[in-house]
């Protein structure tokens, strides 16, 4: 192994079903009972689902009307994301109790690096244990984790015994732990990407492994580093505790689908209007402007426009967006409309080494 090969002590919590067990929290009749937080109505969307949900196939991001098809006694929850926010951020202040290094993915998932810690515990797998029990006695919600050498590995391993429970892949077993996982269960490896492994025999890590970088890189373009490093055990990327994001975005789903460019401007404009608000409270720019259109038929399409110069005005946004939507014939009526802002002022560009470490076995206390 290389002398600086960064071998770090990575957590990554994850709350179980958050949304819903907050609901399910702060409202004691619905506890046992298949709760989904989303709107019921006929373009509703399920944004989060009780494990009592789950059993019956209910999952975030499926329509209502399935949902109810497959749970005649779903019962459906308005979000309340103020609640959701206060509740994140108490479990955040446990999390920075342990280290500063405390990186968020969304209100209910994090990565820690416990590498250092306030504690001075030197394994990481209490210092999960005892998060998770903190999470419990003061929050009474449930957490699993993951307890890895990098944030990749720890993903994966915070799925496995959810709900509340953990598993901790050890230096020594990263190794086979990777090439005995499936395919899909891969963080970074979609529904589609996994049909296209699997139409070229990859089925496991070790399939995977199997394959030249020369392969990869043919077969998945700017992704099959990544595939080739990960299934290695590979993955520098350090914990951030300030997060830069990428894109800033706001859409809206309708109620009734619009076939009339002129209706979909009017909505536009109410879209410009609060990326332009979500904007200006960063004090973050972007110079591409990106259409998300969603047809009645959910397919989706994206168009894009990169500017010579930095812009975050709600005028500038919708002239752009306009353009956009008029590059081309709809295709169908359309429910969802979105605009994201990327290329923003506040990415920094960075030389990054090329990943040539090979992992090894060696010893640390986990």
């Amino acid at each position: 192994m290389e002398p600086d090969f960064p071998l770090r002590k990575i957590i990554h919590v994850d709350m179980d079903a958050f949304y819903a067990s907050v609901e399910q929290l702060d409202n004691p009749d619905l506890r046992g009972k298949p709760i989904a937080v989303g709107g019921s109505s006929q373009r509703g969307v399920v944004s989060a689902a009780s494990y009592e949900a789950r059993k019956f196939g209910v999952r975030s991001a499926m329509s209502s009307v399935i949902a109810k098809r497959n749970c005649p006694e779903l019962i459906f929850v308005k979000a309340n994301f103020d609640r959701y926010k206060e509740i994140s951020r108490a479990i955040r202040q446990i999390f920075y109790d342990y280290t500063d290094l405390v990186e968020p993915l969304s209100l209910d998932e994090a990565y820690l690096d416990v590498t250092v810690n306030k504690k001075g515990n030197p394994s990481a797998t209490l210092i999960a244990q005892e998060i998770r029990q903190r999470i419990f006695d003061e929050l009474h919600l449930t957490a699993s984790a993951g307890i890895s050498i990098n944030k990749f590995i720890a993903k994966v391993a915070s799925d496995y015994n959810k709900p509340n429970g953990q598993k901790t892949v050890n230096p020594e077993e990263v190794i086979q732990f990777l090439e005995d996982l499936e395919i899909r269960k891969f963080y970074g490896v979609g529904k589609v990407t996994a049909e296209k492994m699997y139409k070229l025999g990859i089925f496991t890590g070790k399939d995977l492994k199997t394959k030249s970088l020369e392969f990869l890189d043919e077969k998945f373009g700017k992704s099959g580093s990544y595939y080739y490093h990960v299934v290695r055990g590979i993955h520098n990327n350090e914990v951030k505790p300030h997060r830069i994001p990428k894109s800033v975005g706001a859409e809206r789903t309708f109620s009734e689908n619009l076939s009339s460019e002129i209706f979909m401007l009017e909505r536009l404009e109410h879209i410009a209007q609060e990326l332009e608000r979500r904007l200006k409270k960063s004090k973050i720019a972007g110079k591409t402007i990106t259409l998300k259109i969603k047809y009645s038929d959910f397919t989706l399409q994206t168009r894009s426009k990169t500017l010579p110069y930095f812009i975050s005005d709600k005028d500038l946004i919708i002239e752009t967006a306009k353009d956009l939507l008029y590059q081309d014939n709809l295709e169908n009526s359309v429910r969802l409309l979105g605009i994201s802002l990327a290329n923003l002022n506040t990415e920094k560009k960075e030389t990054k080494k090329e990943d040539n470490e090979v992992l090894v076995q060696l010893q640390f206390d986990f």
